[in-house]
């Protein structure tokens, strides 16, 4: 796992993590309530909780993947990391699906905003870290 790489984990994991945990917290819980019902996602029970779980788990496999990574056999390490990266764009193609929905209102949603640019961005990152994990680290970026 090269540096780049190691960094956009890092970074993903802390933050998904971060963010799965703040859901169970108002205001936050209440906000993401509100977004799950207002969205018309359907399972709504389950969506809830698929995502707050969902999110924890990722950021928890992502730091895991990162600081035991010797632990893995490498093809099991590559698709766990797969997985995470994976899981990450469809829980971000979901959450662009709630910040466009009309019924969704402003105030509900991370900064405010309607455009969806947080879970562009974080739907963006992983396909750059599947990316670059696939590129062969050179002696100085191990």
């Amino acid at each position: 796992m090269n540096k780049p790489v190691k960094a956009i984990s890092g970074f993903l994991g802390i933050s998904m993590f971060m963010f799965g945990i703040l859901k169970f917290v108002n205001p936050f819980k209440g906000w993401y309530m509100t977004q799950v019902e207002m969205s018309e996602l359907p399972f709504q029970e389950l969506s809830y909780w698929a995502g707050q779980f969902g999110e924890i788990l990722v950021g928890a496999l992502f730091l895991l993947l990162i600081f035991y990574r010797n632990f893995f056999k490498p093809s099991t390490h590559f698709g766990l990391f797969t997985l995470a990266n994976l899981a990450t764009v469809i829980m971000m193609c979901i959450a662009v699906y709630v910040h466009i929905h009309p019924s969704v209102p402003n105030e509900v949603l991370p900064l405010k905003i309607k455009p969806p640019v947080i879970p562009i961005v974080f739907g963006t990152l992983p396909v750059v870290n599947w990316t670059l994990y696939q590129l062969k680290p050179s002696a100085s970026n191990t």
